[in-house]
């Protein structure tokens, strides 16, 4: 039930973030499909990604991060179709608002 509370909330918070970011297009099918493979490559690439990237992390103060979230949101919307991105500064900024979505989200679950 918690995973599908998750996918659920991933959904609606992608298409949130599309709604806001221009240069971003999404269906409703996109969207769920978006939120799994999102989830995936959060899962899987994203932790290898960090550690080979980590010196210039520690350089950035943590704001490569951000650059590596927007290549793992660009990857999602080669490989899922009707999920579109315009370019990368539109997958940095989807990136961002996806972020804070999700962390608003967050907070609204631990409090209900």
């Amino acid at each position: 039930m918690r995973i599908l509370f998750h996918w659920l909330t991933a959904t609606v918070a992608i298409l949130i973030a599309a709604y806001i970011v221009p240069g971003m297009t999404v269906t409703l099918t996109g969207a769920i499909i978006a939120a799994v493979v999102l989830g995936a490559l959060n899962l899987f690439i994203r932790p290898i990604l960090l550690i080979l990237t980590f010196p210039i992390t520690v350089l950035t103060l943590g704001f490569f991060s951000l650059v590596i979230n927007a290549l793992l949101v660009m990857l999602a919307a080669a490989i899922v179709p009707g999920f579109a991105v315009s370019g990368f500064w539109t997958a940095l900024f989807f990136a961002l608002v996806l972020a804070i979505v999700n962390w608003v989200f967050q907070i609204w679950h631990k409090t209900a």
